[in-house]
């Protein structure tokens, strides 16, 4: 196995072990595009985990600057996954500089920003997520089109909109708060957790914020969504896979947004399976 060959197994261990909900896409494609997509997220992972992780922030700062110093050097990089990605990028059109992005997010998480408006939490949003959708377009490639980009960005920014409906709760326990005040104010809502843990909801006014806050999503997923036509079978398939995981994870929760008060939402693997299964036959959400 060459050093090449070794970096993209690499990278694809840790997709299998981390991508809990992306891999049921990724593995839709054609196996060069899955390994570069696999080197992509297995960098997007490393820098999301400097940002989770339990450093001081001055530590996590030294961090995401060896993160940028490294993607400078592509061409010398040793490490497996900078191998990987570099490869991916002289066989795909990548853009690198995405990566820059997500670490300009992944520093607003270790600042502990909060947002005032909608407008400020879609910028973080396009930071951590829109980039990734950007990446992973790069991998697939797409006919041409003026928006595609733009395309992808909404796709992520849906997906990262669902996450933090997900994890509302847990994100509060470690001390972030994603709801902008302006959405929190105008539905009196407040984010706090009763005696055993789990988020209070006098009078319904988070869940009516959930509620609202899910349909805006779908709005964005519907937007990001206008991609997939515009990309070959097995990409395409790989993009509703992954949005469609999500979306389904979204539809559950505006249903009864309880189901977030007091644990972390997910899909069983059968169900996402089944999304994947449709995905591949081009069937819609």
């Amino acid at each position: 196995m060459t050093d090449v060959e070794h970096a993209y197994a690499a990278c694809e261990s840790i997709t299998k072990t981390e991508a809990r909900n992306f891999y049921y896409g990724i593995r839709l494609l054609t196996r060069p595009r899955r390994a570069a997509l696999c080197a992509v997220y297995a960098l997007a992972r490393r820098i999301d985990d400097i940002g989770d992780g339990d450093l001081p922030a001055e530590e996590k700062a030294d961090q995401l600057d060896e993160v940028r110093k490294s993607l400078a050097a592509l061409a010398t990089a040793t490490d497996p996954v900078l191998v990987a990605v570099a490869d991916a990028a002289r066989r795909f059109p990548v853009p690198l500089e995405a990566f820059e992005e997500l670490l300009d997010g992944v520093w607003m998480d270790i600042e502990g920003r909060h947002y005032a408006t909608f407008d400020e939490l879609v910028q973080y949003c396009r930071c951590v997520a829109g980039s990734i959708g950007r990446l992973c377009l790069g991998v697939f490639g797409s006919r041409p089109h003026p928006d595609a980009a733009r395309y992808a960005d909404a796709l992520g920014i849906a997906l990262q909109q669902t996450n933090i409906l997900r994890d509302i709760r847990e994100d509060l326990l470690n001390g972030r708060v994603y709801l902008p005040k302006e959405d929190l104010d105008a539905f009196g809502a407040e984010l706090v957790v009763d005696e055993q843990g789990v988020l209070a909801d006098p009078g319904g006014r988070l869940s009516a914020l959930i509620r609202h806050s899910a349909a805006r999503a779908r709005d964005w997923y519907a937007d990001g969504l206008r991609l997939t036509p515009l990309l070959d079978r097995r990409s395409g398939a790989c993009c509703l896979a992954m949005a469609g995981i999500y979306r389904q994870l979204l539809d559950r929760i505006a249903q009864r947004p309880s189901r977030v008060f007091d644990r972390r939402l997910s899909l069983s693997g059968k169900e996402k399976l089944v999304v994947a299964a449709k995905a591949l036959k081009g069937r819609p959400l």
